[in-house]
């Protein structure tokens, strides 16, 4: 029987870039239910509006969207409920302290399947961009396209 390979899973924060200066990024473990990683297995998740804060000395992410598992039962979980973060203390503490710093805040980048079958969370200690900042990147991103297309021709 053939194999069938399956496409990997990375369900990006494409806006976090954009609104954010991104200081220090993280890889961090998600506490999951079954029908949770079923269905992030099928891609049907979106970190769209989602943010992490800290709970009794442990990062939650809030917000984040899976969708319900199509083929689950009464046992369903909800869509937009909290998950914990599994990170290792010193990881925890060096971002609590980077975090009390004004301004600063913990975004979610990108949501992904590794080799071992583990759903990850990359995360990073971001500061908020201000508007003129947020029009530097789209200048430079426009730049970045123009040299492009004349090198192309």
């Amino acid at each position: 029987m053939k194999e069938v390979k399956q496409r990997p899973i990375s369900i990006k924060n494409k806006k976090a870039s954009f609104d954010y200066e991104l200081l220090d990024t993280y890889t961090a473990g998600l506490v999951l239910v079954g029908t949770e990683i079923k269905s992030l297995r099928q891609g049907k998740a979106s970190l769209v509006d989602t943010f992490c804060y800290f709970n009794n000395g442990e990062l939650w992410v809030k917000n984040m969207y899976i969708a319900e598992y199509f083929y689950g039962s009464y046992n369903n979980h909800s869509a937009r409920r909290e998950r914990k973060l599994l990170l290792n203390k010193r990881e925890l503490h060096k971002i609590k302290e980077a975090t009390k710093t004004k301004g600063t805040t913990i975004v979610p980048l990108k949501l992904f399947i590794n080799d071992n079958g583990l759903a990850k969370l990359v995360i990073a200690v971001a500061r908020g961009k201000k508007i003129y900042d947020k029009r530097a990147s789209i200048k430079e991103r426009e730049d970045k396209r123009s040299m492009a297309r004349a090198m192309q021709h």
